[in-house]
């Protein structure tokens, strides 16, 4: 069969690649949930759950950079490979310590950090790695598949999650989270793909200052994640924080519950969407669809009723899975193979640290100004961002054919 027929399961590294990331993600949505009840259950407090995620949060924004340069620098797979070990160790002495009734918080924070560092190193390196394991041909079908896996074993997870949780403990949610991890290092062991060429510096700094350079040096890049860096602090950061609350006095914590799983059935469509549809300028349109999430921040200012929040967070999904793919494809084929990891090292620095700061932030604005006006003008600031961005000639011009390596 020509590789123009054959689907992209069917290519063996590619097929690894995809199972050992359906694994991962599935696992990590698992812990979560079981973590935050494996702190209460040692009699730690709202505050002690938020220091044990926050150290698994940091470390994770602190190692990417440090990903980046590995994932370049060496053999991808093997980089996953090694991450994973770590992870599937560092998760599988927390479950031993919650099952045991032995967990502490600073046992939990520590452990928790080591996770962080693993997951900071390998999210450059599994993104970067989709282009060596599938023929140019079948780049952006990859991409799409990779997305609609991350979305699916994300909500399998959860709802697996809550279920482990409430029917055998914390401690199994955590230790099938390592599990997770463990599956997934053969798995990458298993990819097989060429060496790099690159010729390897001696210095970190040299290695991250080129990556910078590459980042930088392509408008359309660096302005789609300054664009997510205001869509990142006002949807995942302010939002997640004073949604809930609105929601309490409005459309009640089921209705709230509801519309976040619309927005996950959103991403899916919008990955599907992205298999079929494919317009030549795509980063323009991409990055226009964007806005749609400013939808659900306008409505909840709003305290508008559940069916209306639940289509608004459909259509912020369809937007937000329909540009992933876009971007993942445009990385891929316009970065230089040896200089990718790091610019997607760049690119998920600017995108993570911006959550933090929009949840940080959302409280004392919130008791300054009121939650709806800090909604409303998040809802603000995410049109301008898009807006903005799409008046960019690099990416008014940016075309699907251009797919060439600058």
């Amino acid at each position: 069969m020509s590789t123009a027929n054959r689907h992209v399961l069917s290519f063996t590294a590619f097929r690894n690649l995809f199972c050992a990331r359906i694994f991962t993600v599935s696992g990590n949505a698992i812990a979560p949930i079981a973590l935050a009840f494996a702190v209460l259950d040692t009699g730690g407090s709202a505050g002690d759950l938020g220091l044990v995620v926050a150290s698994r949060s940091v470390f994770n924004v602190a190692f990417l950079l440090l990903g980046g340069v590995l994932a370049d620098r060496y053999s991808r797979n093997k980089v996953l490979l090694s991450s994973s070990a770590i992870a599937a160790l560092s998760q599988g002495m927390v479950a031993w310590l919650v099952l045991a009734s032995t967990a502490n918080i600073p046992a939990l924070m520590l452990l928790g950090s080591l996770n962080g560092a693993a997951a900071g190193i390998a999210l450059p390196a599994s993104s970067a790695l989709v282009p060596q394991t599938i023929p140019a041909t079948k780049l952006r079908q990859a991409n799409a598949f990779i997305q609609l896996g991350v979305y699916a074993g994300t909500i399998a997870g959860a709802s697996l999650g809550g279920v482990l949780v409430g029917a055998v403990g914390p401690g199994w949610g955590l230790a099938i989270d390592a599990l997770g991890f463990a599956v997934s290092a053969p798995l990458y062991y298993c990819i097989r793909i060429s060496a790099s060429q690159r010729e390897v510096s001696s210095h970190f700094l040299h290695d991250l200052r080129e990556g910078w350079q590459a980042f930088i040096a392509r408008s359309w890049v660096w302005t789609v994640v300054i664009q997510f860096t205001i869509v990142n602090a006002a949807f995942s950061g302010v939002m997640m924080v004073l949604g809930p609350v609105v929601a309490d006095a409005s459309v009640g914590r089921t209705g709230w519950g509801i519309s976040i799983a619309a927005e996950s059935v959103g991403l899916i469509v919008g990955s599907f969407m992205a298999l079929r549809w494919r317009p030549n300028r795509d980063m323009l349109i991409g990055v226009m669809l964007v806005a749609l999430s400013a939808v659900p921040l306008f409505l909840l200012s709003k305290m508008a009723a559940t069916p209306a929040l639940m289509v608004a967070f459909f259509l912020a999904g369809v937007g937000f899975g329909q540009f992933g793919v876009i971007w993942a494809h445009h990385l891929q084929t316009h970065i230089p193979a040896d200089k990718l990891a790091r610019v997607y090292a760049w690119d998920a620095m600017g995108s993570f640290i911006a959550i933090p700061v929009g949840e940080l932030a959302a409280g004392p604005l919130a008791l300054r100004y009121g939650n709806a006006h800090v909604l409303l003008a998040c809802a603000i600031a995410v049109i301008v961002a898009s807006v903005a961005a799409s008046l960019v000639p690099s990416i008014r011009r940016l075309e699907q054919r251009q797919a060439i390596r600058e």
